[in-house]
């Protein structure tokens, strides 16, 4: 018998949605505060139909998924919530998008969602790998960048590179 065990990895993927002013939507939660729609990917679903129903259930926002800009490797088990025990590692694929239409209903993801001027963005995200995240969409020149962190018992960005 073989020791090998196939490891487990959670997929998510994350939306900066930017609107025809270059306004950017954020939604609020009560578990993070503010930041860019997206998550977990469900079981025998693409990550592009994924996104888009995580956005349209996170924001109401239709969109018009575009460019991979960033790909990030959170590399720790966390605590889980919702009647998860825990979390384990997670690779998200963040797009940029374009909105499309669609109205924000509060919901028991997000309670709340507004297009911020794209300069006013980082004063309201407060989570740490968020920050990191928005901050690859902002220097994104054609290349998307690879993050590998943690994000528990402490923020710990370890890897930051152009890919």
């Amino acid at each position: 018998m073989s020791d090998f065990i196939i490891p487990v990895h959670v997929v998510a993927a994350g939306g900066i949605i930017r609107n025809g002013d270059g306004d950017i939507l954020l939604i609020r939660s009560e578990r993070r505060g503010w930041e860019f729609p997206g998550g977990i990917i469900e079981q025998g679903e693409d990550i592009i139909s994924g996104l888009k129903r995580e956005i349209m259930e996170e924001s109401g926002a239709r969109v018009q998924v575009n460019e991979l800009f960033c790909v990030s490797s959170n590399t720790c088990f966390v605590p889980g919530y919702n009647g998860v025990e825990s979390v384990p590692p997670k690779v998200v694929f963040d797009f940029i998008c374009t909105y499309e239409d669609g109205e924000f209903m509060p919901n028991e993801e997000s309670y709340e969602a507004a297009f911020v001027p794209q300069n006013e963005v980082l004063e309201r995200i407060t989570v740490p790998n968020f920050i990191d995240r928005f901050k690859a969409y902002l220097e994104y020149s054609g290349r998307p960048t690879y993050l590998s962190f943690e994000t528990y018992p402490v923020y710990n960005l370890n890897i930051r590179q152009k890919i």
